[in-house]
């Protein structure tokens, strides 16, 4: 059977971790927060209502588009336009094909910062197999203007952050709903993962500090999964309404 991303594939050591893919959740929250077309998602009142659940729900989608077979990942990317068609006909003006493309720049950036933090560096050749699936993904979609290589999609990447962001009232507000849904503590704790894999700009943006208390963790928390002990630190860290959730995406990705 053919699969959208091989069996070997680095993407699959990437999402197939529920570790790895709660980084790219919260890095992903931080960005999308700040971007000029988030207003979009506004229009439904999905996103207000429950943006913990919206924002997940995006990155469970990647991942079964990152263990799917080939057709079956068509076959969910075409839904996910689908989807966004239907949006943008209630509106009645299409949705920026830039701001398309942020969201799939930030599961490239995303996957391979937290991979990094929680794992090891990513050789370029690993870097260009991660951008080489989400390029599939977008080109799948058809998005405009994507470039062909890693390599030539640094420099687009860094202009998309200087031109596509912005601290706003969506922002402001989309913060107050994830403190929230997570309380005081776990919030406090999703902010400083954040500070660990969101780049120099968001860190900006949103005036994060340089230091986060989750560098003296991250260590203790390789640890413990060594030790097998890092699900009672997950549950006592995830609202409850997602530890099932979470759960799943350790389980079997065949």
């Amino acid at each position: 059977m053919q699969f959208f991303v091989e069996k070997q594939s680095i993407v699959r050591k990437i999402w197939g971790k529920s570790d790895t893919v709660l980084f790219i959740f919260a890095g992903a929250a931080a960005e999308f927060a700040l971007n000029k077309a988030v207003d979009w998602l506004y229009f439904t009142g999905k996103l207000p209502a429950d943006p913990i659940g919206r924002l997940f729900s995006t990155v469970q989608y990647a991942r079964t588009i990152v263990f799917a077979p080939f057709n079956q990942a068509k076959e969910a990317i075409n839904r996910m336009q689908k989807i966004h068609q239907a949006v943008e006909q209630s509106r009645g003006y299409p949705i920026p094909d830039w701001a398309y493309r942020d969201v799939l720049f930030m599961l490239i950036y995303y996957s391979i910062s937290s991979y990094e933090l929680l794992e090891k560096k990513l050789t370029p050749e690993e870097k260009e197999e991660v951008y080489n699936v989400f390029f599939r993904v977008g080109t799948g979609m058809r998005l405009q203007a994507l470039p062909p290589t890693y390599t030539e999609w640094l420099p687009i990447r860094n202009r998309h952050l200087l031109n596509d962001l912005q601290k706003s009232n969506y922002t402001t507000d989309l913060f107050a709903q994830y403190k929230k849904q997570l309380g005081a503590l776990r919030f406090r704790i999703l902010v400083e993962g954040q500070k660990l894999v969101v780049p120099d700009r968001v860190k900006e943006l949103l005036h994060f500090t340089g230091f986060s208390f989750l560098t003296l963790i991250v260590p203790v928390y390789k640890v413990s999964r060594l030790m097998k002990i890092d699900r009672l630190l997950k549950n006592l860290l995830l609202p409850p309404g997602y530890r099932d959730q979470i759960r799943r995406l350790d389980g079997p990705h065949e």
